[in-house]
């Protein structure tokens, strides 16, 4: 049983879509997204939440404090962990997520040692299937601005709140997320336009990393949002 890796830019659609295929295949997801691993920042990083994971398990979510260390030879050994579990259950494993170095750390095979990062990149393992969203840029600024709007809420203002006064602006977990444009507008320093102009804009870049960290992987077949579920689907049922 091949483990289902869904992969892309922040903002394109990946969480839905996994969801979607998760139900109709008997999935568990396993979340790569170094953001998502931070307990405390929900509306901030996008996690799906109880309602929008519809029933379906997630791992790799509300992992460790902000602040707290946790690395990719970490994440690693834990999706391994929990790849080999749902395998057990009889189930999909779906890793889904934009933190290219996660994804890459798992499916490469990477070892890490005490005096070195990782091994040179090796083969793809053969029990992965990758699948990449691919969104046009224009198509994915707009859904970005689009999250923007969503975002910014009372809800969102509160957690950033609980935030600054728990876990302080010592941790670049709360440096590298919205909440920094979240705090200068609750302070009066910019206007609510201008922090969602600059998170947008954050985004953006995010996601232009993203596509180019994995623009670096040949195996990934690259498919429409809307394709991606018949994809899977026709190749789970040929497996």
């Amino acid at each position: 049983m091949q483990t289902i890796v869904i992969l892309g830019p922040t903002g394109s659609g990946k969480t839905g879509v996994s969801i979607k295929i998760a139900k109709a295949i008997g999935g568990e997801i396993i979340s790569a997204d170094s953001r998502a691993i931070y307990k405390g920042m929900d509306i901030g990083t996008a996690k799906p939440s109880k309602e929008e994971q519809d029933g379906v398990p997630h791992f790799g979510i509300d992992l460790v404090e902000p602040g707290e260390r946790f690395t990719v030879a970490d994440w690693k050994a834990y999706a391994e962990e929990k790849i080999a579990e749902i395998k057990a259950r009889g189930h999909v494993p779906m890793i889904v997520g934009g933190t290219g170095l996660y994804i890459d750390a798992l499916v490469y095979d990477y070892h890490f040692g005490p005096e070195k990062g990782t091994e040179d990149r090796k083969e793809l393992c053969a029990n992965y299937l990758l699948i990449g969203v691919k969104t046009d840029p224009e198509v994915l600024r707009k859904r970005l601005k689009l999250r923007a709007e969503q975002m910014f809420c009372p809800e969102l203002y509160e957690e950033t709140k609980m935030l600054v006064e728990k876990y302080g602006w010592g941790s670049q977990a709360m440096k590298s997320n919205i909440y920094q444009f979240v705090w200068q507008y609750l302070n009066g320093e910019i206007s609510l336009e201008k922090a969602k102009e600059l998170f947008v804009y954050d985004d953006w870049h995010l996601a232009k990393r993203q596509l180019t960290w994995f623009k670096r992987t040949p195996e990934i077949n690259w498919l429409e949002l809307e394709k991606i579920y018949p994809f899977v689907i026709k190749y789970i049922q040929n497996e």
